[in-house]
């Protein structure tokens, strides 16, 4: 049977922004972070990124230059042995109420009907609120990691510390999921 991670984009993968990360260059890998997806790869993880992108709708890069930041997250993949299945994002806000963007659960769904999958199988590894949301209201197994927004999200929310699991990074969650 083949296994699946969800995982969020910015703070979980690469550095975060509150600026938005608006082109290629400004892509930057976390510590680890691409080796973890390598390591979840070896062990038939198929790793696919759960993103929400507002700089869309807010005009702040195009769907052109999102797609050549993600090749750029790939092609950095590559170098360690890593590869991402796929990247489902919303390019909505906040405001515009629609279904796909976190802490809705409509990306996830959407994977799990583009691939035939059970959620509560799966274990979605986010940074925020928003992405431990999302991962309960699609009846996945939400994990957190301290990277990006994490430590907040963990202080914001103490309950977290003994009802998730809890890593500091993301090779820190691959090392768990794969042991």
């Amino acid at each position: 049977m083949q296994k699946y991670i969800l995982l969020d984009r910015d703070g979980v993968i690469n550095q975060d922004s509150e600026t938005f990360i608006k082109s290629p260059d400004e892509w930057l890998p976390l510590e680890k972070s691409l080796e973890a997806i390598a390591l979840l790869n070896q062990h038939d993880y198929k790793a696919i990124v759960i993103t929400n992108q507002s700089g869309l709708a807010r005009n702040l890069f195009d769907e052109k230059t999102l797609n050549l930041i993600h090749q750029k997250m790939r092609d950095e993949l590559m170098k360690v042995g890593g590869e991402i299945e796929a990247v489902y994002f919303c390019p909505h806000q906040a405001n515009d109420l629609c279904e796909c963007r976190k802490p809705k659960a409509g990306l996830l769904r959407k994977f799990a009907a583009d691939y035939n999958v059970d959620l509560s199988e799966i274990a979605f590894v986010g940074d925020s609120l928003r992405d431990i949301q999302a991962a309960q209201n699609a009846g996945a197994k939400p994990m957190l990691v301290k990277t990006g927004n994490g430590s907040k999200t963990l202080q914001n929310n103490p309950q977290f510390l003994t009802s998730l699991l809890t890593f500091e990074n993301l090779y820190d969650a691959a090392k768990f999921l794969t042991r």
